[in-house]
């Protein structure tokens, strides 16, 4: 069975100017398939989270190329890289960026609005099915800053989750929390793989998630050396 391709980087390479011209990362090539579950490890600053940012499309100013789910993203206008940034991709960060106002249930739907494809009361049913999933749907009226940090994080992935997106990235999401809710986290995340088909790209000094990924590269001063 052929795999479809979702992220294909060629040749990356990154440079800092402040005040000497410094190259962060050199010469960055691989790809990632449907389904596939990797980790990006390395002691700090060897590049990781740089990479991530780029391959993300949040920073365009690099060399080589980039193609996410058979879109090649050189040469897109700003406008074009936030649709496929919120269609395409799904955030997991370090910390979750709930919006403390909102409801957990409004907190996931609002990806889901800003693209615009569905009605909201499509995109209320699909947060639901979002939230049952992770199994916090008992959480979905409470406002974001009333739940725990473990609870927040798993709100965080049902909001990237809730565009269907082709690739879920996340910069060290086990980073803030306990032993207890890293181990939930990681099983999220091996079960999204493997029963949801869900293709994941995670930056992390852990290497216990690194552990249960599907394939590890490894960086080192801006180089993948595994």
């Amino acid at each position: 069975m052929i795999m479809k391709t979702i992220l294909e980087a060629q040749h990356i390479n990154k440079y800092f100017s402040s005040p000497n011209k410094i190259k962060v990362l050199n010469d960055i090539n691989f790809s990632i398939n449907e389904r596939e579950f990797v980790t990006v490890i390395g002691k700090s600053g060897c590049g990781k989270s740089t990479l991530l940012y780029i391959l993300s499309t949040m920073d365009t100013d690099h060399e080589g190329s980039l193609v996410i789910d058979g879109e090649k993203m050189d040469e897109k206008k700003d406008w074009e890289l936030a649709r496929i940034r919120n269609e395409k991709i799904g955030f997991i960060f370090q910390f979750h960026y709930l919006l403390n106002e909102f409801t957990v249930l409004r907190n996931v739907m609002l990806p889901g609005l800003k693209l615009g494809k569905f009605t909201e009361k499509e995109i209320e049913k699909q947060a639901l099915e979002k939230l049952a999933m992770l199994g916090i749907e008992h959480l979905a009226s409470k406002k974001a800053n009333r739940i725990s940090g473990g609870e927040k994080q798993r709100v965080a992935i049902a909001r990237a989750l809730i565009n269907n997106p082709a690739i879920i990235m996340g910069d060290e999401p086990t980073g803030n929390l306990d032993k207890k809710n890293r181990e939930i986290v990681f099983d999220i995340f091996s079960s999204l793989a493997k029963e949801f088909n869900q293709t994941l790209l995670i930056v992390t000094h852990d290497e216990s998630m690194a552990a249960i990924s599907n394939r590890i590269i490894e960086m080192e001063d801006g180089r993948i050396i595994n």
